[in-house]
Order: C-alpha cells, then sequence, then structure tokens
C-alpha cells in the first residue's frame, strides 16, 4: 500500500484497512518553536533560551515533545481520515529530543479498525532521520458516509 500524504481529502470508515498508512513532514524552525510556545503558554525555558538550555542534560535548546506530537493531529485532521474525523484519544512516549532544524516525519499506520463501534486504531510514530522520536497510538473516529 501507498502512504498518503495529500491534505483535504476524506477517507470514510468503509475505506479504511488496516496496513494504511499517512505521513506529514516538516522542519522544526525557531519561528515554529515561538509559535508553539505562543499558542500552547508553554515557555518552558529548555524550548526557548539557549543559555539556560546549555546547562540541561541537552546540552542545547529542544522542540516542545506536543510540537512533534501536532504532526499526528495534521494527518488525522487532514490527511487521513481527513477532513470530519474525530481524534479520540492519542497516547505518546517522548524517546529522543528534537532540535531546531530537525525534519520529523509524523506517521500514522492502521492496525484495528472496529467497524460496528466506528473507531480506527493507529499506530503512531515520529522520526528524525529515521530514529524514533515519539511512539504511540491513537483513536479516530473517521466520518461514516451518508446514506
Amino acid at each position: 500500500m501507498s502512504v498518503i500524504t495529500e491534505k483535504g481529502r476524506t477517507w470514510y470508515l468503509d475505506q479504511m484497512e488496516v496496513g494504511m498508512a499517512a505521513e506529514y513532514t516538516d522542519t522544526i524552525t525557531e519561528a515554529l518553536i515561538q509559535s508553539f510556545a505562543d499558542a500552547s503558554g508553554d515557555d518552558n525555558p529548555l524550548h526557548l533560551d539557549e543559555g539556560y538550555a546549555k546547562t540541561t542534560m541537552f546540552k542545547g535548546r529542544i522542540a516542545h515533545g506536543m510540537l512533534s506530537g501536532s504532526f499526528l493531529s495534521t494527518i488525522f485532521g487532514t490527511i487521513f481520515p481527513g477532513p470530519g474525523g474525530i481524534y479520540l484519544s492519542q497516547n505518546l512516549k517522548f524517546t529522543a529530543p528534537v532540535r531546531i532544524g530537525d525534519v520529523v516525519t509524523a506517521r500514522a499506520e492502521v492496525d484495528e479498525v472496529l467497524a460496528e463501534k466506528g473507531r480506527v486504531h493507529f499506530t503512531c510514530t515520529c522520526k528524525v532521520a529515521g530514529k524514533d522520536v515519539i511512539v504511540g497510538d491513537a483513536w479516530i473516529m473517521p466520518p461514516r458516509r451518508k446514506k
């Protein structure tokens, strides 16, 4: 199966199968980190102050974990299932730091379809240079076709 990357299409529950996957890739920039801090209210100096961040175990600034995690929301809301899908739950484990300049690829792959309940389970990852930086799973309620 090919990986879905196109935004704007709606995938309906009856079209979803185990093994289908979608990806979204973006580069972490200073502006993106600042925008995320502004939107979320998370102004932890670990993300915004290089002098402070150098004193930590990371030896420099890192992006908010949820910034990379939000790329999964991009998938579910705009790519697969796309418009009309409802995000029910998300579990994430942050396994490595993400830094300015890193290219993050988020991937969500269907591993279970519960058609009778109208729910789909996804295995989720975010990777930088092929290395997992986030692993987890999500439940999504894709839209159903109108009868």
